[in-house]
């Protein structure tokens, strides 16, 4: 015997059963979970960085917005590896990288930045007052003063004073006076170093950037990046933190991603955009961040043994979900009813 339905009882069914199908791809992404506003920030001084984005996004604000206060927050405080009060380069000087890329795929950045206070916000004005993306070095600084940011002195904090100095004595490291007067013939390899280490030596990574994604209540996304890079790093030296693609990508059909880590093994790969590819396949922002820590290693095993990498993700539905290279890695998270520190999924 035949059975047979009408055509209004099969669009029923077909709008009750089509969500269900999302919880039977293995691997992929889950559920349907819309959790928003929602931010989202790299290791545990991302919950304060959170909570002072969370004005902005409690209020119906922009994420963009939103990214813009957390990242002012954490560039005035003194830390090791944000803003002008963190540790220097090899030569004494704190440069500094940041970007910032919105729900529209506008995005500036700046790398190389001497003396100004806040960089994400000057690479905000790059995005919005210039056809550009990234500006550097003194470039980038001319156009911060020019824009009003004030011109900061180039005193080191009691903080990285302190390191430095002990650095110093460590590595016997003594800039090259008028090295531009000298020939390749009478510079040998060796004078290049002491390179920046991976890690301090109480164990710490060599690179709390300060990464950043939200969507707002409107379902918009945005991200964010701050840093002064490794310590000790060669002057003229820039990470992951200024490049989109790299250390920031936000796709508003699909979601945003972050890293942290060693910035070099992060462009490698475009780590981010990866991370934003992997989920445009359907996959949950945890295994997307996966994968990608998977193809950093695969590029060179031995290398990944000795260096630490961190991606952390949202998707359009309010998922998170963060993965590293070795254990350490922790992610902050904010909505309305979570305030909690994550401890990442790892590799190794």
């Amino acid at each position: 015997m035949s059975y047979t339905i009408g055509r209004r009882k099969f669009l029923q069914l077909s709008a009750f059963t089509a969500p269900l199908l999302s919880f039977r791809l293995p691997g992929k992404a889950v559920g349907i979970f819309t959790t928003k506003p929602i931010m989202v920030s790299t290791w545990d001084e991302g919950k304060n960085v959170n909570a002072a984005a969370w004005h902005v996004l409690s209020a119906k604000g922009r994420a963009v917005d939103a990214i813009e206060k957390g990242a002012i927050y954490i560039e005035n405080k003194i830390s090791c590896c944000v803003g002008l009060g963190a540790y220097p380069d090899r030569d004494g000087i704190v440069t500094l990288d940041a970007c910032i890329m919105d729900e529209h795929a506008n995005c500036g950045a700046v790398a190389g930045l001497e003396h100004i206070k806040n960089p994400l916000s000057v690479a905000r004005k790059v995005m919005e007052n210039t056809p550009h993306v990234l500006l550097v070095g003194n470039g980038a600084q001319q156009f911060a003063l020019e824009n009003g940011f004030p011109k900061e002195p180039a005193i080191l904090s009691e903080d990285a004073k302190k390191a430095y100095e002990q650095w110093l004595k460590k590595n016997q490291y003594k800039p090259v006076i008028n090295i531009e007067n000298q020939t390749a013939v009478n510079t040998s390899k060796k004078e290049n170093g002491p390179f920046a280490p991976f890690f301090f030596e109480d164990g710490r990574p060599n690179h709390d950037t300060m990464g950043m994604i939200a969507m707002d209540a409107s379902g918009n996304l945005s991200g964010g990046v701050t840093t002064s890079g490794m310590a000790f790093k060669i002057h003229g030296r820039v990470g992951d933190s200024a490049g989109i693609g790299a250390g920031l990508y936000v796709d508003n059909e699909i979601g945003a991603a972050t890293s942290s880590g060693v910035g070099e093994e992060v462009i490698r790969i475009c780590g981010t955009h990866l991370v934003v590819e992997y989920m445009r396949n359907g996959y949950s922002p945890e295994l997307a961040c996966k994968k990608a820590v998977e193809r950093i290693v695969k590029l060179n095993p031995a290398k990944a043994k000795d260096i630490q990498v961190g991606f952390v993700a949202i998707n359009k539905n309010g998922q998170h979900g963060g993965y590293s290279i070795q254990k350490g890695f922790a992610y902050a998270v904010k909505t309305a009813g979570v305030d909690k520190i994550y401890q990442s999924k790892y590799l190794q």
